[in-house]
C-alpha cells in the first residue's frame, strides 16, 4: 500500500476546511492512517522544506506555515501520491481545476490550503520528518 503525506496548511485550518478536505480523500477511497494537529516549529519546517532553502519565497513560506495550527496526516491507497495531487489541484489556484481543493478554496500560491508529497520517495522522507 502506497503512502503519502498531506498537510492542511494554516489557511485551511483557520477557514474550518479540515473536515471537507479529509472527506474528499476518503470519498475517493483513500485511508487516513495517521493524523495530528500541531503548531509546527521552524526546525521541523526547515527539514520539510529543505529543497526550497535559498529561494526568494523560503522565509515567507516558513513564516506562513508557523502562523497557525496545521494538520499533518499519512494517507494510504493505491496510486495515492498521484491521486492526492489530483484531488489537491495545481499549486497555483488560478490554474487549479474547479472541483479540486485548491481550485475550490485557495486564493494565493503561497497560501494554497494543502501540501501533498510529489513522489513516493518524497512521501517517505516527509512522513519520517512528521511522524
Amino acid at each position: 500500500m502506497e503512502r503519502t503525506l498531506v498537510i492542511i496548511k494554516p489557511d485551511g485550518v483557520r477557514r474550518g476546511l479540515i473536515g471537507e478536505i479529509i472527506s474528499r480523500y476518503e470519498k475517493k477511497g483513500l485511508k487516513i492512517s495517521n493524523i495530528r494537529m500541531i503548531h509546527a516549529d521552524e526546525e521541523i519546517l526547515k527539514k520539510h522544506y529543505a529543497e526550497h532553502q535559498g529561494k526568494s519565497f523560503y522565509k515567507d513560506l516558513l513564516d506562513f506555515m508557523m502562523s497557525g495550527r496545521i494538520v499533518v496526516m499519512v494517507v494510504e491507497g493505491k496510486n495515492v501520491v498521484e491521486t492526492v495531487r489530483k484531488i489537491n489541484g495545481k499549486t497555483n489556484p488560478l490554474e487549479a481545476e474547479m472541483g479540486s481543493i485548491r481550485g475550490d478554496f485557495a486564493n494565493f500560491v503561497t497560501e494554497n490550503i494543502v501540501h501533498g508529497s510529489d513522489s513516493a520517495e518524497s512521501a517517505e522522507r516527509e512522513i519520517s520528518i512528521w511522524f
